[in-house]
Order: C-alpha cells, then sequence, then structure tokens
C-alpha cells in the first residue's frame, strides 16, 4: 500500500486519496481553435512513463484539498509531496508539510 503525505494532513493510506491523473496538463487557452484530434489529445493522451512522473492527488477521505506528488511509477517510490499553485507550477519551498522524501512504499512487512 502507498502511504502517500498529504501537504495539510500528513502521511495518510492511499485509500483516502483519488488519483486525479498527470500533472502539469495545461488547458488549451482557445478550445473552440483546436481540430478535434488536437481537442482529442488534450482529452485522452498522456505521457504515460515508465520511471519519475507528476501525478495530481485529492484527500477526499480527509481535507479534500488537492496537491502533487513526485512518484516513480516503476517503484512506486514517492519524491515529494506538494501544494499546487494558482499558475500551474508547484509551490513547494522544501517545507517538512510539502515534502515526502522517499516514503512512499510500504509493503505491509515493515519495508
Amino acid at each position: 500500500m502507498l502511504l502517500i503525505e498529504c501537504p495539510w494532513c500528513g502521511p495518510r493510506a492511499e485509500t483516502e486519496f483519488s488519483y486525479g491523473g498527470e500533472a502539469g496538463i495545461a488547458r488549451p487557452a482557445d478550445p473552440d481553435a483546436l481540430s478535434d484530434a488536437e481537442w482529442a489529445d488534450y482529452l485522452f493522451y498522456r505521457s504515460n512513463p515508465k520511471g519519475a512522473h507528476r501525478e495530481l492527488w485529492n484527500h477526499d477521505h480527509g481535507c479534500r484539498r488537492w496537491f502533487g506528488v513526485e512518484r516513480d511509477t516503476a517503484t512506486y517510490r514517492i519524491e515529494r509531496s506538494y501544494v499546487l499553485s494558482h499558475t500551474g507550477s508547484d509551490a513547494a519551498t522544501g517545507s517538512d508539510a510539502a515534502t515526502n522524501a522517499g516514503t512512499g512504499y510500504s509493503s505491509g512487512n515493515g519495508d
């Protein structure tokens, strides 16, 4: 089970959260100007990398806030959790509340 650190509530089990998809997807400035193919690309296509990945998560069984997580998709290791800014970039400043360095995975065996 993943142990995800909410920037506001601290570490919690992944069952308290909902995955929100890839972080950093910018909404088109003028959606009406896009072709059907461009709109489909925006809606449906994501990078799906093996390795480092930025994700959006919602603490829906807690504070109900959205935040970002940097996670390795191959190892499930969470490098950090961070508060989202209003500009679309992260607002992490290195504070303890916004970091989760290396504590993202627990097998239940004390690993």
